[in-house]
């Protein structure tokens, strides 16, 4: 256990959202999802819902604000514009944490084509059907002269 983080965040998570680099892509997934097959790192978060993972993984991870579109949700079959409860729910998540940021639906093989490429899956045990997302990794940006961050910088060998 660890001050101030999520517990759904266990060594394996964290130290993949942590290896992730500006750009990279991670997938969050329900439990009907081929995780197996389109995962290039596969990390299982069995007996979580998605919007519990997604809530735990946006408290630690900034999203890209260098693209339009950074947060991508799989669609209910070919209907882009039909919200789901649970994507209702993730889009809610999403604004909380990042509320400049659309959440921006993929349709089929257009949303399992990105998955394939991300850095890692996320595989929930979520039972509703679509409820799937992906996330693109932003940076840190430096602190400012004045910031209360800076003033760690007495304490902290690497100045920022």
């Amino acid at each position: 256990m660890l001050k101030g983080l999520n517990p759904l965040l266990g060594p394996e998570l964290l130290s993949t959202l942590r290896s992730m680099g500006h750009g990279d892509e991670i997938a969050i997934v329900d439990g009907n999802y081929p995780g197996v097959e389109h995962a290039r790192r596969l990390i299982r978060l069995d007996g979580h819902g998605i919007v519990a993972v997604l809530d735990a993984v946006l408290s630690v991870l900034p999203i890209d604000d260098f693209v339009p579109e950074a947060i991508f949700r799989s669609t209910v079959k070919a209907d882009r514009d039909r919200l789901d409860p649970v994507h209702e729910e993730m889009i809610d998540c999403c604004a909380r944490h990042e509320p400049h940021q659309k959440v921006v639906p993929l349709v089929g093989q257009d949303f399992y084509g990105r998955v394939r490429e991300a850095h890692a899956l996320i595989q929930t045990s979520e039972p509703r059907l679509y409820a799937n997302i992906i996330l693109r990794k932003g940076v840190i940006y430096p602190a400012k002269p004045g910031d209360s961050a800076t003033d760690k910088a007495e304490v902290d060998p690497f100045t920022y």
